[in-house]
Order: structure tokens, then C-alpha cells, then sequence
């Protein structure tokens, strides 16, 4: 039983890692010995983060934008460059978008869809090869994608296409964990539920106790509680769990 949680020395790469959770989930891993990379399109504030992140662990900015094939192979390309192997993909890259149902556009959908269902099956597909090469019997290779409440429950807001992006990436862990289950290799998802994130800050700003309020455990999510379970999920702990869709939200999917 000892080491259980241990993630030292993995090789891990965090999408979206620059803000919110993403940055969240890469200070857990950096903190706990883990070498991590984070990817966002917002080169200037991956830069910053991975040098912030430097200071007490190992961390490389590898700035991507990710609503695109192109985007898409191109990190591939990056990681593998540098890397042998993959231990951990955290696919937390996302985007929102809300409007009336009778006002939603295209460009908005086909913006959330992309980047929410789209990249994380491709990107996932596309570092395969360096996922294999970290799997092994007593450790295998992860793949944590970063779902949503609002991909279980219908949200407050109209962003249709979130919430149906998010149902999408719950299910594609689901198909993908079955799959890959046959190389050893595991997928599992995180639905988090409020937590301070450029997609919630103006939100938060406003309501914040109101929201706080909603949530059964009467708070917002902190950091440690999303990082603790993506290391869960990256480590020995959870060798024997794939396909699963963890709660992270004080109890508000219940609710």
C-alpha cells in the first residue's frame, strides 16, 4: 500500500494549463515530483505559469491552440520531440459560449464543440504511441479528461453547446476507456462543478455567494480538491479504475 498516490518522475501533459483549473491540476502534479508540461493558446500566459511552476518543480510551456487539427498535431509533434513516452494526458482545454436558443450562432457551437469533444478524442489519438510506451501492467498509462456538472445536469445558463459538449466528453471517456482498456491503457473523466475559472470569474464576481450556497457542501471548489483527484487518477491508486466519471463539486450533480 505504500506510494499509492505517488506520481514522482511522470511525464504528464495538462491542456488548458495556464489558468483555472488546468493550472490547478498542473501545480498538483508539479508539486508532488511529477514533470509536467502545459499547453494553451495564450502563449504569454503558459510562458508565465510554467515559469511560476519552475520554481518549485518541472515545468515547460508548450503553447497551442488546439481548435484545430493543425493545432492539434502540432502539440502532438511537440511532446513527442521531447518525450519518449506519455504517462499522463489531462485533456482540460475548453470553451464556452451562451445565447438565447433562438440567438445561439454557429460559430459558437462549432467553436465549443471543436474544442470540447473534438480535440480531445484527436489529441488523445494523435499521443498514442507515447501513451504505450508508458503503459505497464502495474502502472498503466492515463488519459483524464475534464468534463463537467453541466455535461450531467442541464445548467442555469444557456450554453447549450457546453453542456452538450460535456455529456459528448463523458461518453467519449466511456468508449475510449472500453477500447483502450484492451492495451491496459485508462480513461477516466472529472465533472467539476463551480470552481474560480476564467469561464466562472464573472459569474462568481457577482454571485458568488449565491452560487457558494447552491453547492450542498455551501462552498466553492478550492484547488487542491480538483488536483487531488486528477493525482488519484494519474496514479497506482487508481490502477484498477477506467471508464469512470468522478464528481468534483461538493455534491451539487446530486443535488
Amino acid at each position: 500500500m505504500r506510494d499509492l498516490f505517488n506520481v514522482r518522475d511522470k511525464v504528464v501533459l495538462v491542456t488548458g494549463g495556464s489558468r483555472g483549473i488546468g493550472a490547478m491540476i498542473a501545480r498538483g502534479f508539479v508539486e508532488n515530483g511529477a514533470k509536467v508540461y502545459i499547453a494553451s493558446r495564450d502563449e504569454a500566459a503558459c510562458d508565465s505559469v510554467a515559469a511560476e511552476l519552475s520554481r518549485i518543480g518541472d515545468c515547460t510551456a508548450l503553447p497551442a491552440d488546439l481548435s484545430s487539427n493543425a493545432g492539434v498535431q502540432a502539440l502532438a509533434d511537440a511532446v513527442s520531440a521531447r518525450e519518449a513516452r506519455l504517462d499522463v494526458l489531462i485533456n482540460n482545454a475548453g470553451a464556452t459560449w451562451a445565447a438565447p436558443v433562438e440567438e445561439f450562432s454557429e460559430s459558437g457551437w462549432d467553436k465549443v464543440m471543436d474544442l470540447n469533444v473534438k480535440s480531445v478524442f484527436f489529441l488523445t489519438q494523435k499521443l498514442l504511441p507515447l501513451l504505450r510506451a508508458a503503459n505497464a501492467a502495474a502502472n498503466p498509462s492515463r488519459v483524464i479528461n475534464i468534463a463537467s456538472v453541466a455535461g450531467m445536469n442541464p445548467p442555469p445558463r444557456d450554453s447549450f453547446a457546453y453542456s452538450a459538449s460535456k455529456a459528448g466528453c463523458i461518453m467519449l471517456t466511456r468508449h475510449l476507456a472500453k477500447v483502450l482498456a484492451r492495451e491496459g491503457i485508462l480513461v477516466n473523466a472529472i465533472s467539476p462543478g463551480p470552481f474560480v475559472s476564467r469561464m466562472t470569474e464573472s459569474v462568481l464576481a457577482t454571485l458568488g455567494a449565491e452560487v457558494a450556497a447552491s453547492v450542498p457542501l455551501g462552498r466553492i471548489g478550492e484547488p487542491e480538491d480538483v488536483a487531488g483527484v486528477a493525482i488519484f487518477l494519474g496514479s497506482r491508486a487508481s490502477a484498477y479504475l477506467t471508464g469512470a466519471v468522478i464528481p468534483c463539486d461538493g455534491g451539487t450533480s446530486q443535488a
